[in-house]
């Protein structure tokens, strides 16, 4: 394949040849974006590309450019309505970087994995060099690092509390959240002309104002600080995050005001979810469903470029494919958005939001049918799920009136009174993807909600379990305990570790009833806030008990836009203003990522010295006998 003639009328233009033979002269819009380019509906840029095609925008993409140099930025000339930027899937800081801040030497979302092929805050960059060839051209930001760096926030990589990510890059605007609604509301101002600077009240948007704009919300609204303030008063900020967090909420959120010198930066009320029917239609649009054939033009699937970048064998045992993340993805289904959970080290409250949406039966059902139809499908679903694939539906019927509750969890530390269980319609959704022609197996591979299934006492509580265990996991099933301690699970805002206990026992009666060898693999978490090394040697014991030896152990990792992460900066837990224990150092770290994985002889001095230091000598022997 000639690496100049890339069109290809499965994919949107990334060239101007690709531009010419659609016959477009000029686009509507252009997305710059950190990830290479997949038309996959598991990636943020391709649903909001996808969904301004729908609406009869002509939008090319821009994947990865060279930011050294303004030529791949302006390879698709100026559009007459704006660009669009994102970072990709996940913030660039973490793509690029470990817990221990270390250079990761691979990129799941680069070609052949490749790393290097973005710069570090990449939104910022992007935006620098759009200002630099169009001036002032209007930029709307969005996806995962735009949407959890929308205010003041702490950053783990300078260790210091940076400003709202929309003042840093100069963008006009900052989509936050699943952007579809802002950025059709955004587009259809531009598109009659309204000037961008004049585009300030759209639902799920952060703009920057003058003062005097204060005006034109009536008293409705709330401040949550001062950024000279923020970035000293580690107070002010965990009081900061808590009025950031109660408000994104579709139904009570108000306008939330945070001061910058002369200016104010203004979050807008949340737009609410898309609901079933916007959701289905969401996902019916013509994603190709893979990543541009421009990565594929050798024979060994990687461009000349990349000729030495390592390479993963695909998750379909054939070619590795030339995208590494889509891997995981290819033959997934997303039936959910949003999650109820409530975990703090999670940033989905934050993005996606807390109220649960999920697409029709039939919806799933006809994109199960599109993927069994791709040439290089062997009869496995690899998942049907989303963020916690057992949730269906809105935590209760008070919230769909009422809004999310502020003071409370749905979950933790003990389930909410109002809280509805139902996995009825779960199993049917699996049940009729099974049904289909081409389908070998469904497996279900993202997170399980162990808690909310232990809870849900019902017959098709009773029935789910045993139909994951007797039908619908590949060898193993993943779950995310990440403690035993019940102290540093409330932190967490995990359910107490009896819940897990009574699940793990319950899972392996189904396993022995159902003749499948099977196993368990739960996610563990090291050095959360709230965990002191008696609370790692706890869990390490734990271990030691069941015989179990974690090959990964998550040290915590401070991610923007999470409570934790609010926590591990200021001791405080935002929402109740408790001073909390953190671990900081290097070698406290070290010594409890040791502890979960003791039986590893490279940990023993780690071991050794978490245990004297402790006071625990008497379990040397216990843990480190030969």
């Amino acid at each position: 394949m000639d690496i100049m003639n890339t069109n290809d009328f499965r994919f949107l233009p990334i060239t101007k040849e690709d531009m010419k033979s659609r016959g477009i002269d000029s686009l509507d819009f252009v997305y710059v974006c950190g990830d290479a380019y997949v038309d996959h509906p598991s990636f943020g840029a391709a649903i909001i590309t996808r969904y301004l095609e729908s609406l009869g925008y002509t939008i090319g993409i821009i994947a990865q450019p060279n930011w050294r140099n303004t030529d791949d930025i302006k390879k698709l000339g100026k559009p007459k309505l704006g660009f669009l930027v994102s970072s990709g899937n996940i913030d660039s800081m973490v793509a690029h970087y470990t817990a221990s801040k270390k250079r990761r030497n691979y990129d799941y979302y680069s070609p052949g994995g490749k790393t290097g092929l973005r710069p570090d805050r990449a939104v910022i960059v992007y935006c620098n060099l759009i200002r630099q060839s169009y001036g002032d051209i209007p930029i709307i930001i969005g996806g995962l690092e735009a949407s959890l760096r929308r205010f003041a926030h702490y950053d783990y990589w300078d260790n210091k509390v940076r400003r709202s990510i929309l003042v840093d890059s100069g963008a006009d605007i900052l989509s936050y959240g699943m952007g579809e609604k802002s950025i059709a509301k955004i587009a259809e101002l531009l598109k009659i002309g309204i000037l961008v600077k004049k585009i300030k009240g759209v639902k799920g948007t952060v703009v920057l104002c003058g003062k005097e704009y204060l005006d034109n919300f009536k008293k409705d609204y709330i401040t949550c600080g001062d950024y000279n303030i923020l970035k000293e008063d580690k107070i002010a900020y965990a009081q900061a995050f808590k009025i950031q967090y109660e408000e994104n909420d579709y139904i009570n959120g108000r306008a939330v005001i945070e001061y910058y010198d002369n200016k104010i930066l203004v979050q807008n009320p949340p737009f609410a979810p898309l609901e079933q029917k916007e959701l289905d239609k969401i996902y019916a649009l013509p994603y190709s469903r893979n990543y541009h054939p421009v990565y594929d033009i050798m024979p060994n699937g990687r461009p000349p470029s990349l000729r030495d970048a390592p390479f993963q064998k695909g998750a379909s045992g054939v070619k590795p494919d030339a995208i590494p993340a889509i891997s995981e993805v290819k033959f997934s289904i997303t039936h959910t958005r949003g999650c109820f959970g409530g975990c703090n080290f999670c940033a989905l409250s934050f993005h996606q939001g807390r109220s649960v949406r999920s697409r029709s039966v039939k919806s799933v059902v006809k994109e199960a049918e599109i993927i069994s139809n791709m040439p290089d499908f062997k009869g496995y679903i690899h998942d049907i799920g989303g963020p916690t694939a057992n949730f269906r539906k809105p935590s209760c019927q008070k919230q769909l009136t009422s809004g999310m509750c502020k003071n409370k969890r749905c979950l933790s530390p003990n389930p909410c009174e109002n809280l509805e269980f139902d996995h009825g319609e779960y199993i049917k959704l699996i049940e009729a993807v099974e049904a289909l022609p081409k389908i070998k197996k469904v497996f279900i591979r993202s997170g399980i909600r162990f808690d909310y299934l232990m809870l849900d006492k019902s017959n098709t509580g009773k029935s789910f379990f045993e139909k994951l265990v007797r039908d619908n996991i590949s060898g193993q099933l993943k779950v995310a305990p990440e403690h035993i301690s019940d102290n540093v699970l409330n932190i967490m805002g995990k359910c107490k570790n009896k819940i897990y206990e009574n699940f793990y026992d319950e899972y392996y009666k189904l396993c022995a009833k159902h003749k499948k060898e099977q196993y368990l693999v739960p996610y563990l978490m090291s050095s959360h806030p709230g965990s002191a090394l008696n609370n790692a040697i706890e869990l390490a014991i734990y271990l030691k008990k069941k015989n179990y030896s974690p090959e990964q152990v998550q040290d915590f990792y401070p991610t923007p836009g999470t409570a934790s992460t609010c926590m591990f900066y200021t001791g405080i837990n935002p929402f109740n203003g408790k001073k909390i224990y953190v671990p900081e150092t290097y070698e406290e770290k070290r010594m409890q990522r040791a502890l979960l994985q003791s039986g590893n002889p490279e940990n023993h001095d780690w071991v050794l010295k978490a245990l004297k230091k402790a006071g625990r000598e008497d379990l040397i022997s216990y843990f480190l006998r030969k």
